[in-house]
């Protein structure tokens, strides 16, 4: 028997939800590149559902636990006195999330001395140190496609709230005030402008999609081109890197993995490149951006905007800067956990689980590392080596709370 530990986020504030706003969602059966969506066996919950937190248990325990398997969830993921940290020489299998995840630096692989699988609940494996992974023969996977329109959807909305100037405009409602000329000294239309984006996979793609319709003109930078097809039809400028394109940008959308190369690519020399006044939006990694040269780019106004929802590390401590600093929309990293993107990745999970307990072949496009090496969408997406170098720091979070 295996034992499988799972590190997921914090029930809400109010309790585990006896109800929910919508009864039902839509039903889908295929992602737009014709991949379908998880195919487990059979779930035990219903779609809508808050899985991803630690009472949803990402519908898994009665599954697990009837087979016999030990099952650990928990929330308590940072520093060597954490209930993950105590479990994970135990652990055959850990699953964790991007939103509040369970990093696995080096020294936490040298101790799961039988760690055979990580599973992400979600899209995006860099909390793995992907190059102690592969060397242990530890095999990770996520459930691509799950999340990635969701993460689109939200990209389109930080965009609107940045250059429409929403949230100051929601808070002087809040302060009962009627202060127009203050709402829309900040606010433009996004009709005309130019938006860039960085990484054109399902992301990317799914967010130029939606952004046609607001009649921009649409560029974009990624090793892999796209079809001429997909150009035409979209609408889209081609550039090699993103150095030449950023000069152009009204609006810069990254949609791009972390990995060492991109680990801090947008720092004083980039921003610097852009035009004065442009927006930011990173729904990717928070580490693909320099902390520090974000804040100041948006203190000195190269930066008119900054919007996201991710962090370096997860979750953030009380005093990160991106809390506190000026014209920003952040919002903690929510963009691919709706309710309906969980109850794609809680399915995708438990289809990972059975083929591994079962001794079948994990889909191909689930895996990131496998074999001693990058292999499926890992192959296509990252480079060898190792994200996690300062996560550590998310321990402040626990001990501030």
């Amino acid at each position: 028997m295996s034992t499988i530990l799972c590190v997921l986020y914090d029930d809400p504030i109010g309790g585990y939800p006896t109800s929910y706003a919508r009864e039902d969602l839509p039903t889908l059966d295929r992602y737009p590149n014709g991949q379908t969506l998880p195919t487990p066996k059979h779930i035990d919950f219903k779609p809508g559902q808050l899985l991803g937190c630690v009472s949803g248990e990402l519908g898994l325990r009665k599954f697990l636990e009837e087979q016999g398997h030990t099952f650990i969830v928990t929330s308590d993921k940072d520093g060597p006195n954490s209930l993950f940290e105590k479990a994970l020489p135990d652990a055959d299998v850990v699953i964790s999330q991007p939103f509040w995840p369970a990093y696995l630096t080096k020294e936490r692989i040298a101790k799961a001395k039988k760690l055979k699988l990580a599973i992400t609940a979600g899209i995006g494996s860099d909390h793995v140190d992907l190059q102690a992974a592969i060397e242990k023969g530890i095999t990770v996977a996520e459930v691509t496609y799950c999340n990635s329109h969701s993460v689109a959807e939200h990209n389109v909305m930080m965009i609107l709230a940045l250059v429409r100037n929403y949230i100051p405009s929601y808070q002087w409602v809040i302060k009962k005030g009627w202060n127009i000329a203050d709402c829309v000294t900040r606010a433009y239309d996004i009709e005309g402008m130019t938006v860039g984006i960085v990484g054109a996979g399902r992301i990317g793609l799914a967010t130029m999609k939606r952004l046609k319709p607001f009649d921009v003109k649409l560029h974009y930078t990624d090793h892999h081109r796209l079809s001429e097809t997909i150009e035409k039809e979209v609408g889209l400028t081609y550039h090699a890197n993103v150095e030449t394109m950023m000069p152009l940008c009204d609006i810069v959308a990254l949609s791009c993995p972390l990995h060492p190369e991109t680990e801090h690519l947008f720092n004083d020399k980039l921003i610097s490149k852009m035009k004065r006044g442009a927006y930011l939006v990173n729904t990717a990694r928070g580490k693909i951006c320099d902390r520090d040269a974000v804040v100041r780019a948006l203190e000195s106004g190269q930066l008119a905007g900054y919007a996201g929802d991710v962090w370096f590390p997860q979750p953030a401590p009380k005093d990160h800067p991106w809390r506190t600093m000026p014209h920003h929309g952040m919002t903690p990293h929510i963009s691919g956990t709706t309710l309906s993107a969980q109850a794609r990745y809680a399915a995708g999970v438990r289809e990972i689980l059975e083929c591994w307990l079962e001794n079948r072949p994990i889909r191909n496009e689930y895996l990131i590392a496998d074999k001693g090496k990058l292999a499926g969408a890992g192959a296509h997406s990252y480079t060898v080596g190792n994200a996690t170098t300062g996560s550590e720091e998310a321990i402040l979070f626990a001990e501030e709370t």
